[in-house]
């Protein structure tokens, strides 16, 4: 990874409630406040919709938080890390101040949930606050209100992979695709960057919209591998990680979207509510030491991902494609899913061997390839290892997470998490997400942040590879499938 040092001037043009965040980094620690299981409560299931009075009554403010490397995640030591984190501690100190008795506090309580479900669990009474710095549009503000304090002006901005065709007026997007997070401002403006390319009888731009899984550090670490092509994000966020992704390429001359504004959304029948939070945010100093703090708190040294795409890497594909073929559909599989596990074990690469002897595209253990509930011989075959890696996977699903309530792609996440952890290792995440008041049949945004408590992030970050580089295949699906079908006819 290349370092670069995050100053003051590439948060040039943020103000009111994001650099008010920039003070609270200076002087908090990452909290225990709001991490601790006895504090997320299961509340998930309340619907409230009443104004801050009825919450105050309650002792208790929710306030909806999606998973990401920014705004919210849980340490292995149990304490909540995030931008939102830190902001949301702030804002109940605040809220609390002056009174001295405990239980007369009013506690903020975290609910995890996904980005694109942020404000429709916000309108049906899930939560009290959508935590998260979201553009206020048009679209938005017909359903909610939003706390914004002191004004901002935000641009949300291209970013392209540095080997990709330049990019120097919008016209030049006509006919490119653009990946995007799903239910976002992004994909609002581009849409209607369409509504104004159609008028002019302009291609329109092909939109991406990503699962909603992923988050848009995500989708930036996809075109910093080269997978993707192009994205867009608010400057800030563009500026801040263009010092860390050494393959990425910030378009400052040609905004998509100028002049937006960014807060905390809430319902609009809870007035005193958003005049709290925006009175709060007014007053909280304005600082500009955000990018340094951040960065050295939270993202010291991460692994990024590979382009699973790149030229080498297709090649590998087309070798192991049929096969993989085969046993996925044998087993229940999407190829693409398999691939991608394959590709985050070893890169495809069948001679890889692990320090703990581990074997293979799949790298398997030869202990679990002779186990019963595989029974595949000889691993240092291709075939065979492949084999013995998927029929392990579909084992795993089977076996340990065949309930119901379990979607499909939760138990394929889950059954990624027992390849590389160990099912009792993921039973006792559920265990624990349990007991944290999270949903135990869903891995994303609830069960992986127990994950963080019971093994640390090496699994949060196998699953969540696993899962950008399947995102990376199905982008491209029909001509992965073409390669397919040409390898199976050979």
């Amino acid at each position: 990874m290349r370092e670069g040092k995050i100053t003051t001037r590439h948060l040039t043009g943020l103000g009111g409630f994001l650099l008010s965040a920039s003070l609270l980094l200076l002087t908090l620690q990452p909290t225990t406040l709001l991490a601790d299981p006895s504090i997320i409560e299961a509340v998930v299931n309340q619907r409230f919709t009443d104004d801050l009075a009825a919450m105050r009554k309650r002792r208790q403010i929710r306030a909806l938080v999606a998973y990401s490397r920014t705004d919210f995640a849980i340490r292995p030591d149990g304490k909540a890390v995030g931008l939102q984190v830190e902001m949301l501690a702030e804002y109940e100190k605040r809220l609390n101040k002056g009174i001295k008795r405990a239980v007369e506090r009013t506690r903020v309580i975290l609910i995890p949930t996904t980005f694109d479900r942020l404000i429709p669990d916000l309108l049906e009474g899930k939560g009290d606050i959508a935590a998260a710095l979201l553009t206020m549009t048009p679209e938005r503000k017909k359903r909610v209100a939003f706390a914004t304090g002191a004004a901002m002006e935000v641009s949300e901005l291209l970013v392209q992979h540095k080997k990709a065709k330049p990019v120097t007026t919008l016209d030049q997007l006509a006919g490119r695709e653009i990946v995007v997070l799903r239910n976002s401002s992004y994909a609002e403006h581009l849409r209607a960057l369409n509504r104004d390319f159609a008028e002019r009888g302009l291609e329109p731009i092909r939109i991406t919209e990503a699962e909603s899984q992923l988050h848009s550090e995500d989708i930036l670490e996809l075109v910093n591998s080269g997978a993707v092509e192009m994205t867009v994000v608010d400057d800030y966020k563009a500026r801040i990680w263009a010092k860390v992704l050494p393959d990425i390429r910030v378009v400052e001359s040609v905004p998509v979207s100028q002049g937006n504004t960014l807060g905390w959304a809430v319902r609009k029948n809870n007035p005193k509510l958003h005049a709290s939070l925006n009175s709060f945010a007014r007053k909280v100093r304005k600082g500009s030491l955000l990018g340094n703090i951040l960065f050295k708190r939270y993202y010291d040294d991460p692994e990024w991902i590979s382009n699973p795409l790149a030229d080498a890497e297709r090649s590998r594909f087309r070798q192991v494609v049929a096969v993989f073929s085969i046993y996925a559909d044998t087993y229940g599989f999407d190829v693409l899913a398999t691939t991608a596990q394959a590709y985050q074990e070893s890169r495809l690469d069948q001679n890889r061997r692990s320090h703990r002897g581990a074997i293979g595209i799949m790298q398997m253990l030869p202990s679990t390839a002779a186990d019963p509930n595989v029974g595949i011989d000889d691993i240092r075959s291709l075939e065979n290892n492949i084999h013995a890696g998927v029929k392990y996977l579909a084992f795993l699903r089977d076996r340990y997470f065949s309930e119901p309530g379990i979607s499909p792609k939760d138990r394929l996440a889950f059954s990624w998490a027992a390849y590389n952890a160990g099912p009792a290792n993921v039973r006792r995440m559920r265990s624990k997400a349990s007991k944290m008041g999270l949903d135990p049949d869903s891995w994303f945004g609830q069960v992986e942040l127990a994950a963080a408590r019971t093994v640390g992030n090496e699994t949060v970050d196998y699953v969540r590879n696993v899962f950008k580089y399947y995102v990376a295949y199905a982008l491209v699906r029909d001509q992965l499938l073409a390669t397919t079908q040409a390898a199976l006819s050979d």
